[in-house]
């Protein structure tokens, strides 16, 4: 029977076996850091061609989309423009390419929806900027598409469908009239935007004579092209006491419709000196009352004993301060009062005016929550993509910002904004109209010589809101036509039609 010897080392062969340990455990601990660096460089590799994969699949289209994307001018080269068209089928902007391959980009309504579409040339803006990547796509059937590409023709552009009514679009310019200002006007459950117009304004199909204009000495002030909607920052006047209005009710949330008030037409909180329009004495005074009649001496005397700090909290609440959830052109709107604010700030400041500057969109949203039980819906000018045959390529829903307010406090803001409309003073233009409106007027000064512009913001059927409308005269004084008149007319043409 054969058995194996056992392996006797020497001493030399012990020795040799430690050193031969002892350079492997020196060489794992030099390769270490080659292999973290080897796993890390891999694992970058599969996360890049992770996210390549992701990039192509679902983010793709939108960097292109993005408004700012000076690719999209390159598929003009072979794409002609598709038209824009308000949501009851009205075409606002077209285009036509000659034979040669120039094409011409018009607008059938000229200065109506200048602002809102804009122009294609000298940059872009407006819907022009907004929606070109949808415009210079085409989506026609492929025969056609081969067709046109043997002929060297271009390819229709899809149609962008906006959330523009006519009608209303329509009523607004022609209410607004002369007169500078804004008017625009808002679905508060879904966020479209269904009227905006700004003034003074101009003619997008004389747009070189516009640009040379604006670059010269006659014309280098003019604003023109400015939107007014969305851009123009003026001080609120007495809209801004809805706001004033909301602070004092959170700070008093068991009590505030306890409030009274003598007013005798004036008074001097902080030495400084606040009287009512036309130095009105208003007598004995509700909150509702205070609201209603626009009492500026009662809403001095409220601010006063607000919290400087949290009334600045619910400011920014409202998104003063701060970027507006909205894919367009727009200004941020401004309220400067904090904690450390000197009290003389505040007299001012409750009644809308003071250093407080708002857009008409800012104020449309605040008003649009409100009416909305206090969530706001994000503005939108985009209904849906057709191809130039009418299918639909895309669509665009209203989605929510989040919640300015509660439920609750929306709940007495437009209880006591209806006020304003039932009584108050927007009473005698909607007495006897077949809809109810809940809003709050506004007499805004922009000087220190009485110089003012008038302001309406509000909703129709309050207890299940339609639109809401923000309006903006400039010029009150001179030309005398009211915020709340024009505001009349487009809720006029909503329902009668």
């Amino acid at each position: 029977m054969n058995m194996q010897q056992p392996i006797i080392l020497t001493d030399k062969d012990e020795e040799f076996l430690e050193k031969e340990k002892q350079r492997a455990e020196n060489n794992r601990k030099k390769n270490k850091p080659i292999l973290v660096i080897t796993y890390f460089m891999v694992a970058v590799f599969v996360s890049m061609m992770a996210y390549v994969v992701y990039f192509m699949q679902f983010k793709a289209s939108t960097v292109i989309a993005n408004s700012r994307n000076g690719r999209q001018n390159s598929f003009a080269e072979v794409v002609e423009r598709g038209d824009i068209i308000t949501s009851d089928g009205v075409v606002i902007a077209t285009s036509s390419t000659d034979e040669e391959g120039n094409t011409t980009r018009s607008y059938p309504y000229n200065n109506m929806f200048a602002h809102v579409v804009g122009y294609d040339s000298y940059g872009k803006t407006g819907l022009e900027l907004q929606a070109n990547f949808y415009l210079l796509r085409s989506h026609i059937n492929i025969f056609e598409r081969v067709y046109r590409e043997f002929k060297e023709e271009k390819n229709r552009g899809d149609n962008v469908i906006t959330t523009v009514d006519f009608k209303l679009q329509e009523a607004a310019y022609n209410a607004l009239g002369g007169c500078n200002g804004a008017v625009i006007v808002m679905e508060p459950s879904t966020g479209r935007i269904l009227c905006m117009v700004s003034k003074p304004d101009y003619n997008p199909n004389d747009i070189d004579n516009v640009w040379a204009y604006l670059h010269s000495d006659e014309g280098s002030e003019s604003t023109v092209l400015l939107n007014r909607a969305t851009q123009g920052l003026y001080a609120p006047g007495s809209t801004f006491k809805v706001v004033t209005l909301l602070e004092y009710i959170r700070e008093n949330p068991y009590d505030y419709d306890l409030y009274e008030y003598d007013c005798s037409g004036s008074e001097i909180y902080a030495g400084v000196n606040i009287h009512c329009y036309d130095s009105t004495a208003h007598g004995h005074e509700s909150l509702a009352d205070s609201l209603a009649y626009s009492c500026n001496s009662s809403f001095a005397n409220i601010g006063m004993g607000l919290d400087f700090g949290s009334y600045n909290e619910t400011a920014n609440e409202l998104l003063f301060n701060s970027e507006l959830p909205y894919e367009g052109e727009f200004n941020s709107s401004y309220f400067e009062i904090t904690a450390e604010s000197p009290r003389d700030a505040m007299p001012q400041t409750a009644i809308g005016q003071g250093e407080t500057r708002i857009t008409p969109l800012h104020n449309l949203m605040i008003v649009s929550a409100i009416a909305n039980g206090g969530q706001l819906m994000k503005p939108y000018l985009i209904d849906s993509i057709e191809n130039d045959d009418g299918a639909t390529i895309k669509t665009f829903k209203g989605k929510s910002y989040g919640n300015l307010m509660t439920a609750e406090e929306a709940a007495i803001l437009k209880e006591y904004m209806k006020g304003v409309c039932d009584y108050g003073t927007a009473a005698r233009f909607f007495s006897g109209a077949s809809y109810d409106v809940a809003g709050k007027t506004g007499t805004a000064e922009y000087d220190n010589e009485g110089n003012c512009n008038s302001w309406f913001i509000g909703f129709s059927n309050p207890d299940n809101p339609d639109i809401c409308v923000s309006v903006v005269v400039e010029d009150y004084n001179s030309n005398g036509v009211s915020a709340t008149g024009v505001a009349k007319s487009v809720f006029d043409a909503y329902y009668n039609r």
